[in-house]
């Protein structure tokens, strides 16, 4: 069974990136993780942004805990696989004081029903934060089952220093309530972006500022938060004797389990700097579990290469059989209600009223709902009643039938005579009129057809319209493309000539196509634009322009499209000191005189020493502003078009000017 923890910064953020944007599913997603227990933080919804494809997850069951006031903002869901583990109890919040679906606090349910651990009066005073605020920014999600109590955490980050308090009395009353459990007997695992590194080995600028001298190993590891994590952690480095209360460390932390002196095994990366490349990062993101869970691990590692978010995943891998007060189970039989499993084979199916009242399942809006695939899996039927319904389904077939026939036949027979009967009456013959006795019939035979004709006739009036936007409107191609010759006018002597051919033929005695040729023609003429002769003269049929105003016309039109291209074309961007590359642009965000502006630097990513470089492959220190390039491409064009300076003296001037500065 392997469990992982993830910061996915926004939760439908992965589906933007190979490999989750093929299917963009959760179930795809999670198979892909091959986890049976997933645990997110910050999702950035609230409980309205709930859908069905976040909650009815086929073989899933989820729970989570939303910012309660904040929008966008932090938020944690636990995802748990029906075939592999079932939840006995599951609640929202840290402390215990959010209301449950009950209506009651956690804190204040019955024994049988709270999970337990929770601070007393005095641990809660001594904490310094208010319960509820702290619960309500949707950062914990605690589940229980009957292996261990399973915390899913997105702690706090150092926002600028403006919520130490804050983040110290999180992390303290996390410190309180594992420690209230493990005192009760029950085992822990904590898992999630905790967003503080234990060691200066788990976070590279830390390595860079000490390099420096910007800092020392004793600041870093005596800082409150730290301190505090590193105490509860069994293999923690404490400096000084340690706190009343923590003198001995309860969990252990599953990748330095496996991996104890492995460098760069960083879970986190600044985007901003497009840090990932290099590997300079922190690692923040754990999976803790209880001392005596130590031995039921059989793997724990990072997930580095799966893109997604700014964190990575973090996995831990449990054993097959696990050994439990002596004996050797299947830890499938652990994880789960007594007699469900036995011997690692399922005796007791999933059901949805089996999981705890916080499952987003049974929430009203998504209660009694069912999935897409769900609605189209039709339940087993007995034999008895398949052959009851084939019964029913063959008298009901021949019902039909006959009434189909009944239907059918009777009102062509009328329309038929009432047909002949007009005929009859109003004395024409079938040469007068050869269809008149087909036409109801058809009419009759496709009443049924009647609405596809009403929308063909709809279909007609709408291209229509579109034909007449089309004729209306152009695009920008076509102000590049050479006028085509307006219709051909018709000398002033020849009107009256075809007028009086026509008007001869038409006397004549002719046939019925006849006639409608001459009637085309007739209507032809008259839609012709007659223009004056004064305004514009007619020409020729055979006129063309010369040789010479066609290159003019195509010089002309092809000078417009370089100037509409060089318009709409994107910056010419330098290229860097370092690399003779293409440098890419950003803008100024910090507060001061420059926010707002634009600068080109170089496109590589920073190297694992967060600083810019000369002579690697990392990112070198070129930097320009925007203005200052553009006054400079503006000037390399001007003098080129009159031939004064090259653009490698224009570069040279440039140069010389920043240099003098």
């Amino acid at each position: 069974m392997r469990l992982t923890t993830w910061n996915v910064n926004g939760i439908r953020n992965p589906f933007s990136y190979p490999p989750w944007n093929t299917t963009r599913s959760y179930s795809s997603m999670f198979d892909i993780l091959e986890s049976d227990i997933v645990v997110m933080q910050e999702l950035k919804i609230q409980r309205k942004d709930l859908r069905d494809d976040m909650v009815l997850v086929d073989g899933w069951d989820c729970y989570f805990s939303l910012p309660k006031h904040k929008k966008g903002y932090s938020g944690v869901g636990i995802y748990t696989r029906n075939a592999t583990c079932a939840p006995i109890r599951a609640e929202e919040g840290l402390l215990g004081v959010l209301p449950s679906p009950s209506g009651i606090r956690y804190r204040d349910l019955p024994e049988e029903e709270s999970i337990g651990g929770y601070p007393s009066v005095l641990q809660a005073a001594e904490l310094g934060v208010d319960a509820a605020a702290l619960d309500a920014e949707g950062r914990c999600v605690v589940v229980e089952f009957t292996a261990f109590v399973l915390f899913g955490v997105y702690s706090p980050a150092n926002s600028m220093g403006n919520r130490d308090d804050f983040r110290f009395g999180f992390i303290n009353a996390l410190d309180c309530r594992i420690r209230n459990l493990v005192k009760e007997g029950k085992n822990v695992v904590l898992v999630g972006d905790l967003n503080v590194s234990r060691h200066e080995i788990d976070s590279a600028p830390t390595l860079e500022d000490i390099r420096k001298g910007l800092g020392t190993r004793e600041e870093y590891l005596m800082s409150p938060n730290r301190r505090i994590f590193n105490q509860m952690l069994v293999d923690g480095e404490v400096l000084d004797e340690r706190d009343v209360g923590r003198e001995k460390g309860v969990l252990w932390d599953t990748s330095r389990l496996f991996h104890p002196d492995r460098k760069g095994m960083y879970t986190c990366w600044e985007t901003k700097t497009n840090a990932r490349p290099g590997n300079y990062g922190a690692r923040i993101d754990f999976v803790l579990v209880s001392e005596k869970m130590k031995d039921w691990l059989k793997d724990a590692n990072i997930q580095e290469g799966l893109l997604g978010s700014d964190h990575c995943p973090v996995y831990g891998d449990f054993k097959d059989e696990v050994g439990v007060d002596g004996k050797e189970v299947s830890f499938l039989d652990v994880m789960n209600p007594t007699g469900w499993f036995a011997g690692g084979q399922r005796k007791v199916e999933w059901k949805v009223t089996s999981t705890p009242a916080f499952s987003a399942k049974r929430m009203p809006e998504f209660d009694k709902r069912r999935s897409i695939k769900a609605m189209f899996a039709a339940p087993s039927l007995k034999k008895s009643q398949i052959s009851a319904q084939q019964a029913t389904s063959e008298s009901a077939a021949d019902v039909s039938i006959a009434d189909f026939t009944t239907s059918i036949g009777s009102p062509v027979k009328t329309d038929l005579a009432a047909a002949e009967d007009a005929n009859a009456s109003n004395g024409k013959s079938d040469a007068t009129t050869p269809c008149s006795t087909a036409s109801p019939v058809k009419r009759r035979l496709s009443a049924v057809k009647e609405q596809p004709a009403k929308r063909q006739k709809a279909d007609t009036k709408t291209n229509g319209t579109r034909a007449q936007s089309t004729k209306g409107q152009r695009s920008l191609k076509g102000f590049f493309q050479s006028k085509n010759p307006s219709p051909v006018q018709m000398p002033p002597e020849a009107a009256p000539a075809l007028g009086s051919n026509v008007g001869s033929v038409a006397g004549t005695k002719e046939s019925p196509s006849t006639a409608d040729d001459n009637i085309t023609v007739n209507t032809t003429l008259n839609d012709l634009p007659q223009t004056p002769t004064s305004t514009q003269p007619s020409l020729p049929i055979s006129q063309s322009p010369s040789p010479r105003q066609f290159a003019t016309q195509l010089a002309t039109a092809e000078k417009a499209q370089r100037t509409w291209g060089a318009l709409f074309a994107k910056p010419v961007a330098p290229l860097c000191e370092g690399h003779s590359e293409p440098c890419k642009s950003m803008q100024t965000k910090k507060k001061g005189s420059n926010q707002g502006r634009s600068f080109w630097m170089c496109a590589r990513p920073l190297g694992p020493s967060g600083e810019k470089e000369k002579g690697t492959q990392w990112r070198c220190g070129t930097f320009i502003w925007c203005s200052d390039w553009d006054a400079r491409s503006k000037e390399a064009k001007d003098n080129a078009s009159t031939g004064q300076l090259t653009q490698e003296r224009v570069d040279k001037a440039w140069t010389e000017k920043f240099e003098n500065r």
